[in-house]
């Protein structure tokens, strides 16, 4: 869980009796805390569709300055995407090898299919025996052309995992109608749109559809979805990525044991000086007793 100000920088200082956790709305007394800048593991998933083949240049060289803001022991997996994933390079903190890894990204330019979800959850299983923090970066349009099934499994598993996303969405202005550039308020919402939704059903390839996609994702794990409308948007976007990925706060609290899904509500008290904007999990899958 990450708190940021209003320029988006992280919060640091707040202690346990700052926070209040709600879980389905009652008050739930906390039974671990702690302010962490451990090392993280991340796993950078890069589309490499046709989609994005024209515009790959803008947000490589955005990468860069991600790399350049995480720490010396920060540990990173490149891992691309199209109609199935292809590793390319395994956790490492040697950012030479990193950078040579992005250099040899290939780029599908004939027509496949977009596996998506499919592959967010494949990630999220290889992350299963990965220790400590884990985070998952996605480049990508957020495009899928399977069936809202893979979307169902992919929230499933989500709900119950610890792996926080941050959604990076590529397309720029191409993902407005006509390619008119919008704003995204702090809501979620879009051109009178409520961008945080899910997904409608059916298998419509949109970029309406994918930015409803990609803003749950960031929701429901506590991570922040971007969307960047030029070149120059990316590297402030990557720089702040990389502090909330080292700055983090981890709170505990007794899960219930009925096997439902559980809404969580995390609270910095009216006493510290704010606004502040918390980004925290939406919920957690209890286990069933």
């Amino acid at each position: 869980m990450s708190v940021v100000d209003k320029q988006g920088s992280f919060v640091s200082g707040l202690g346990e009796k700052d926070f209040r956790v709600s879980d389905n709305g009652a008050e739930q007394a906390t039974v671990l805390f702690t302010s962490t800048e451990a090392p993280a593991q991340v796993l950078l998933l890069i589309e490499t569709s046709p989609a994005v083949y024209l515009i790959r240049n803008e947000h490589l060289l955005g990468a860069y300055a991600l790399l350049d803001g995480l720490a010396s022991d920060d540990q990173v997996e490149l891992v691309t995407y199209d109609q199935s994933i292809h590793s390319i390079q395994d956790f490492t903190a040697d950012k030479s090898a990193l950078l040579a890894a992005l250099n040899s990204i290939q780029y599908n330019v004939g027509m496949a299919e977009l596996n998506f979800y499919e592959s967010v959850s494949h990630v999220l299983d290889s992350l299963a025996r990965v220790p400590g923090k884990r985070a998952i970066v996605l480049l990508t349009t957020g495009l899928d052309s399977s069936s809202t099934d893979q979307w169902n499994l992919l929230l499933r598993k989500l709900c119950g995992n610890d792996v926080v996303i941050f959604p990076i969405a590529l397309g720029g202005s191409l993902r407005s109608a006509g390619g008119k550039k919008s704003k995204v308020s702090k809501d979620g919402k879009q051109d009178g749109v409520n961008r945080n939704e899910q997904p409608a059903s059916g298998n419509p390839v949109t970029f309406a559809k994918a930015d409803a996609a990609l803003l749950s994702l960031a929701k429901l794990t506590g991570g922040r979805a971007y969307f960047p409308q030029s070149a120059a948007d990316f590297v402030p976007i990557y720089k702040e990525v990389a502090s909330a990925l080292r700055h983090q706060y981890v709170i505990g609290i007794s899960p219930a044991q009925d096997g439902e899904f559980h809404k969580l509500t995390v609270q910095v008290l009216k006493s510290k000086a704010g606004p502040f904007r918390v980004f925290a999990r939406e919920g957690y899958l209890a286990p069933q007793h």
